[in-house]
């Protein structure tokens, strides 16, 4: 059976944030590389557009509802595309401009007020600049932006489209 309708499209979108969060856990805990604060910031965009998705398959996306669910991808892919775009910027940088380790994010939050800790993590850190995967010559934050552009606009269009 072919996928078409807005529904079942909805369901793969769902499907391919799945996938990515379950490779995002296997690189975790079986290639055993930690993910760093913005590796988290990326992970619940992926996260977020996978909830959306589902959302929108579940509730069809009829009348305004299509406008509502293209909007909200359209903000979760914006935002997981400027944190991961960030961490390409910084995995970039001259090793004499890489900022140093910083704290855990779990210390930063417990010890640190909300707009303090999302500067700190912006600003970046040794952790965010190291380069411990690649493939095809590419980074795992590239194939985040990658991915949440590309699933980012295929859900917008899909939720937009006539039909």
């Amino acid at each position: 059976m072919l996928l078409t309708g807005r529904r079942s499209l909805n369901v793969l979108g769902f499907t391919f944030c799945l996938a990515l969060m379950a490779y995002a856990l296997y690189a975790e805990h079986v290639l055993l590389l930690t993910p760093c604060p913005l590796c988290i910031l990326q992970r619940l965009a992926v996260i977020s557009l996978g909830i959306i998705f589902l959302l929108a398959a579940l509730h069809g996306t009829e009348g305004a509802g299509r406008y509502i669910h293209a909007t909200l991808l359209l903000v979760a892919a914006l935002g997981g595309a400027g944190v991961a775009g960030w961490h390409v910027r910084l995995q970039r940088l001259p090793a004499d401009q890489v900022p140093t380790c910083g704290p855990g994010l779990d210390y930063m939050i417990e010890s640190f007020p909300l707009a303090d800790v999302l500067k700190m993590i912006f600003s970046g850190s040794g952790e965010c600049a190291s380069l411990d995967w690649q493939l095809f010559g590419l980074s795992m934050p590239a194939w985040v932006l990658i991915a949440v552009v590309t699933v980012g606009a295929f859900g917008i269009w899909n939720n937009l489209r006539g039909a």
